[in-house]
């Protein structure tokens, strides 16, 4: 006598289809058997979530919205859901819908029309572009989105002041002062910044001085960093992981600038006049015979709509 197979015990079959679909690179075969799995037992979570992350990671932001919801109307409590329903909505500009979902997973977001603002603090946010990945600093002006706050290399496709959507899943921790934060991954690009990102090497320069330097953009409204000070390059493993742990990789650190450089800084600016304008400025008032060279613009500003 053949074995029945119940509609629950289906629906767990293609979920799992689902996922092994998924794992093998299969995506739109995966939401196939989501799809499937969810209309023979459509109060099940799982499917519906599924789907949901598939749609977010391609930024089909209207599909993920509707999958996350159908899971949280499923299970309230799915706190996966819950907040992949949030950053749909973010994407969306969703607000009413941003709003009730940071609620229900419990953050305390006031009352508003618009934007939703409430601003979480620093965190690291790594950015991906065609050359390459990286980690920043940025500030989270809410559960979803972050401004970045470190002049990022070019190779990242990424500016000062781009204000992204970012995952709410840690990918690998650092350390703010004392405290381990984690690190998310950037979604994509909301609004890009009006800040071009130029480069320029410095010779015969202390790094007192270079630290003057990036203050005086900081005083002009723009924003500059030691990259030859600042930047540190690690593996994958370590970048999703805990560097800052015992027993990670030793990438070794790498030759120590000389004394006096050379440095390599990138300059946030929304004017090249006024980037090479503060240069000139502090070129003539350091004591040593700085020289400058190479200065050029690596990132321009995205046009302005």
């Amino acid at each position: 006598m053949p074995i029945r197979i119940g509609k629950a015990g289906k629906a767990n079959a293609l979920n799992e289809l689902g996922r092994q679909r998924d794992d093998d690179g299969d995506q739109d075969g995966a939401l196939q058997a989501y799809a499937q799995a969810s209309a023979v037992h459509p109060h099940w979570a799982a499917p519906w979530y599924n789907a949901g992350l598939i749609h977010k990671y391609r930024g089909e932001w209207a599909a993920s919205l509707q999958a996350n919801a159908r899971a949280v109307q499923c299970e309230p409590g799915n706190e996966g859901a819950i907040w992949n329903l949030g950053i749909a909505a973010t994407a969306l500009g969703d607000w009413a819908t941003a709003r009730r979902a940071w609620r229900q997973y419990g953050i305390g977001i006031a009352d508003g029309e618009g934007p939703v603002d409430h601003f979480v603090g620093l965190t690291p946010i790594r950015v991906h572009g065609d050359g390459g990945t990286e980690v920043v600093w940025a500030d989270r002006i809410d559960p979803a989105r972050a401004i970045l706050r470190n002049v990022p290399t070019p190779a990242c496709g990424h500016r000062y002041g781009d204000l992204v959507l970012h995952d709410g899943a840690a990918n690998g921790y650092r350390l703010r002062g004392e405290r381990e934060v984690p690190v998310f991954d950037a979604l994509e690009l909301i609004a890009p910044s009006e800040y071009a990102t130029y480069e320029v090497s410095i010779d015969d320069a202390t790094q007192e001085e270079i630290e003057a330097l990036v203050e005086r953009f900081q005083a002009a409204g723009a924003m500059a960093e030691n990259w030859t000070a600042s930047m540190e390059v690690l593996c994958r493993a370590c970048s999703e992981g805990r560097p800052h742990a015992d027993g990670g990789h030793n990438h070794g650190p790498g030759e120590p600038p000389a004394a006096l450089g050379p440095w390599r800084l990138g300059i946030a600016s929304r004017e090249e006049a006024a980037a090479r304008r503060i240069l000139d400025e502090w070129r003539a008032g350091v004591s040593t015979a700085a020289s400058l060279h190479d200065f050029r613009c690596v990132l321009q500003a995205s046009p302005r709509a």
